[in-house]
């Protein structure tokens, strides 16, 4: 495998791991924010953390050539960590978006053959968060998550954890 940072075998494997968990997360969101009456952020936040999981396993199997390695548990720590960088710029970041958007108006359109009404603003909005955190998840994964930095022990250590 290349350590170029934009390798692009890598970029295309993330781009297709990151798609299923944004349809994922849009999905739950939308769905909690209709059915339940959940307010867009937490929407957002839920929909983020059920991507979660998925996430990591097919990060792991299909992106950055990391299915064979025996560092599950370290992996697995390192990238709970990057999450939690995505999770406040996917939240945050669609949520300032939003407000902002809605003080120009709140745009919907209607599903062809459906009553479904789509808000434009959420939508876009969301979307706009999830870009925002792909990139940073893309390169803090590559270059920190599915790499041996030393951190991990360095956190062990710092925890009485060895």
């Amino acid at each position: 495998m290349s350590d170029k940072l934009f390798n692009q075998k890598d970029l295309i494997a993330y781009f297709i791991v990151a798609a299923i968990g944004a349809s994922l997360q849009i999905v739950v969101s939308a769905l909690l924010q209709e059915w339940f009456q959940v307010s867009y952020e937490n929407g957002v936040l839920i929909g983020y953390v059920t991507s979660f999981f998925i996430g990591f396993f097919l990060t792991k199997l299909l992106a950055f050539n990391a299915k064979n390695s025996a560092k599950t548990r370290r992996e697995m720590t390192k990238f709970a960590m990057v999450s939690v960088i995505s999770c406040l710029i996917t939240v945050y970041g669609a949520s300032a978006l939003y407000n902002l958007s809605i003080s120009r108006g709140i745009y919907q359109f209607t599903l062809p053959g459906s009553v479904k009404t789509v808000n434009v603003n959420k939508l876009v909005s969301h979307t706009f968060g999830m870009g925002l955190s792909f990139i940073s998840n893309y390169i803090l994964h590559k270059t920190f998550t599915f790499k041996n930095t030393g951190f991990y022990e360095k956190l062990k250590s710092l925890l009485g954890l060895e």
